[in-house]
C-alpha cells in the first residue's frame, strides 16, 4: 500500500511502526506492553478507565463491558495518556471525558481522544475503506465491525472525511447531548436542541422503533436553525445506543 510516513499522525506513525496495513493488525494490548503498560479488564466504580504511571512503567484498567468497540476506544484513550501524558502522573477518566466526540476541545483529555481515534480508526486505513461508499450509519456499522470499533466512533470518523456537508448528532428524549460537524457544514447552522416529532429519531427516543432506521429525506429545519435552513434538505439516519441516546447522521442534500 502507497503510505508516506512523514505524512502521517503521531499514533498512525506508532501504527505503522509496528508494521499495521490491516485493521486486524492493531493490537492495543501488544502495544501497550511493549511500551510498558500492563493492561488488565475489572470492574470499576465511577469511571471508564485509568491509568496508573510510574517513572517507567503502568497499568492500564478498562471498565468490564460487553461492547468491545467501547474497550477498545477506552483503552487507546489510556495509552495516549501514557505515551504522551506521562510526566503529569496518573489519571481517573469517566465516561463523560472519553470518546470520539469529545476530541475536538482543548484538553489533555480531548487530545487523548483524539490520539485513541486514530489508534482505532486510522485515516490511512479509513479512507481507502470508504472510498466510493456514502457517509451514513450502515456504512458505519460496517466500518465499526471491520475496525472493531464502537459505532459513534466509526460514524464520527466517516463524517469527518466526507466531502458533503456532514453532522452527527445525539439527544436524549430532553435535549441534544453532543454534536459533531466535519468542515464542510457551515457554522452558520445550529442544531436543535430538541428532537423534532416528526424525525424517526423522536419516535426511537420514546420507544417507537428499534434498530438502525432508513435513511430518509426531510427539511433540513426539523434538525437545524439559521443559514435558512428552512430552504434546504437533509438526509438522515438515526439509532438507538444502547445507553438509550439516539445517534443521527445528517447530510446535506444539494
Amino acid at each position: 500500500m502507497g503510505v508516506d510516513p512523514g505524512a502521517l499522525s503521531p499514533p498512525e506513525r506508532l501504527l505503522w511502526s509496528y508494521g499495521v496495513t490491516a485493521p486486524e493488525h492493531i493490537d492495543l494490548e501488544g502495544i501497550a506492553a511493549d511500551n510498558n503498560a500492563r493492561v488488565v479488564y475489572r470492574a470499576l466504580c465511577g469511571c471508564e478507565a485509568r491509568l496508573v504511571a510510574g517513572p517507567d512503567r503502568a497499568v492500564i484498567s478498562v471498565n468490564l463491558s460487553p461492547y468491545e468497540g467501547r474497550q477498545r476506544f477506552s483503552l487507546a484513550h489510556e495509552l495516549a495518556h501514557w505515551l504522551c501524558d506521562r510526566k503529569t502522573g496518573s489519571f481517573l477518566c469517566a465516561k463523560e471525558v472519553i470518546g470520539p466526540q469529545n476530541a475536538e476541545a482543548k484538553s489533555v483529555e480531548a487530545h487523548a481522544n483524539g490520539y485513541a481515534s486514530q489508534l482505532v480508526l486510522p485515516d490511512y486505513l479509513v479512507i481507502p475503506w470508504a472510498a466510493g461508499k456514502r457517509a451514513n450509519l450502515d456504512v458505519a456499522k460496517s466500518l465499526a465491525q471491520d475496525f472493531n470499533a464502537s459505532l459513534t466512533a466509526a460514524a464520527i470518523k466517516l463524517a469527518k472525511r466526507t466531502a458533503l456537508p456532514a453532522c452527527i448528532v445525539c439527544h436524549n428524549q430532553k435535549r441534544l447531548v453532543w454534536h459533531q460537524r466535519n468542515a464542510a457544514f457551515s457554522t452558520d447552522f445550529y442544531v436543535l436542541q430538541e428532537l423534532h416529532q416528526d424525525t424517526e429519531a423522536f419516535n426511537l427516543a420514546f420507544n417507537r422503533g428499534n434498530g438502525v432506521q432508513r435513511p430518509r429525506k426531510e427539511a433540513a429545519d426539523r434538525w437545524l436553525s439559521g443559514g435558512g435552513a428552512y430552504r434546504l434538505t437533509v438526509e438522515s439516519q438515526s439509532m438507538k445506543l444502547p445507553d438509550a441516546t439516539i445517534l443521527t447522521m445528517l447530510t446535506l442534500v444539494k
